[in-house]
């Protein structure tokens, strides 16, 4: 059994072959952008929606022969393909949201690409890039590009995203078949109660720090905002302001993300069940409290166990934000309603009872229960 998954790893092009991987993102975003419209007039003329194929006649092969659109021609027909079927996707993930078929937040329609987004990509399948055996990725029309290889692929890269961000790297996303590794079973369990004041508590009474880099990034970042603020605008002093800010903003993300791979990882490891609140994050994302719950990331340490877990063979589940976790005994089941944030500790009422309880730890050992129970209930229904 075999699962996707995805390898970054940093790319450093030459001043050549920066220019032209500019063109490829310049003509892929183009393409998109002629396929957008394209179905968009279709659609306000009332005429049927154009086929995946026809619209690739029209925007790629009939357009490279036109004055307006010959220079599609210096660029991979393996990115413009590519860049088409991502709108191809697009629509058909905003069709399954609007019908219900597809489950979660309602999805947008597409919509025109911008030449100045900081953020900057191109696709390409197995007949647009090869590896080298000197190391070297080698992209139609760019050129051999020298990758940092932090580790090794466990096997032949069915795809690859080249990306430029807003601080002005170059990243390699490999997609890869990669097999499950499978890790010796154990009795263990654990649910976690996420938060601001610890990043995690777990179910065996562990607390982990919240490590808040933005945070402590904060009095630099002002700095240098406040500096690019003083720049003027369209020159070439203001550009580089920019990127400072965005590089700075990449080193917290980093961070951030390197934190929540280590912890992922150690707690996969560590527990044969795993189980997690999902959280209102658009929602808190509102309050006063945004600038800490976005500082937090809660959902991408959470996305990461789930692959993790499916990766080692663990049991992953997800219970639903809804659940009283905060308000319910988890030593004899009663609730006692909700509390204040103010209230970090609390005895349970009920005279046979009477347990004393640390708000988040009840809360974590509430959420392995549940957790439990819905994993127990669906194994039951299959």
């Amino acid at each position: 059994m075999a699962m996707q998954l995805r390898y970054n790893f940093r790319v450093y092009p030459k001043p050549g072959q920066r220019a032209a991987l500019a063109r490829a993102f310049g003509c892929a975003r183009v393409v998109f952008n002629d396929g957008l419209r394209a179905r968009q007039e279709a659609h306000a003329a009332g005429l049927p929606d154009i086929k995946d194929t026809d619209l690739q006649k029209q925007v790629i092969t009939a357009a490279k022969k036109t004055p307006e659109r010959e220079w599609l021609g210096e660029v991979s027909s393996v990115v413009l393909v590519q860049s088409l079927r991502d709108l191809h996707v697009a629509y058909r993930n905003f069709f399954a949201s609007v019908s219900g078929k597809r489950k979660g937040p309602k999805i947008a329609p597409p919509r025109f690409k911008s030449r100045k987004d900081r953020k900057q990509s191109i696709r390409l399948t197995i007949n647009g890039f090869t590896l080298r055996d000197n190391g070297r990725l080698y992209v139609a029309k760019v050129g051999d590009l020298r990758v940092k290889w932090s580790r090794a692929l466990p096997s032949a890269p069915t795809s690859v995203t080249i990306t430029m961000d807003a601080a002005g790297r170059y990243w390699a996303s490999f997609v890869i078949d990669a097999d499950l590794d499978i890790l010796p079973e154990l009795e263990t369990g654990t649910g976690i109660d996420l938060g601001l004041n610890h990043f995690a508590v777990l179910a065996d009474g562990r607390k982990v720090d919240s490590p808040k880099f933005l945070r402590r990034a904060e009095k630099k970042l002002k700095r240098m905002q406040k500096a690019l603020s003083r720049k003027a605008k369209g020159s070439r002093n203001r550009d580089k302001a920019r990127k400072k800010v965005a590089r700075q903003h990449a080193r917290v993300a980093d961070r951030r993300r390197d934190f929540h791979h280590k912890l992922s990882t150690q707690i996969i490891r560590d527990n044969q069940a795993v189980y997690a609140e999902t959280l209102a994050v658009k929602g808190l994302g509102r309050t006063r409290l945004a600038k800490s719950v976005h500082d937090a990331g809660w959902a991408q340490c959470v996305n990461m166990l789930e692959y993790k877990a499916t990766k080692h063979g663990r049991t992953f589940a997800r219970v639903d934000r809804l659940f009283p976790s905060s308000q319910v005994c988890s030593a004899c089941g009663h609730r006692d309603g909700p509390k204040p944030l103010r209230v970090r500790a609390w005895v349970c009422p009920q005279l046979s009872c009477r347990a004393s309880h640390d708000r988040d730890h009840n809360a974590a050992k509430n959420v392995l229960i549940e957790g439990r129970r819905i994993v127990a209930a669906g194994r039951a229904e299959t």
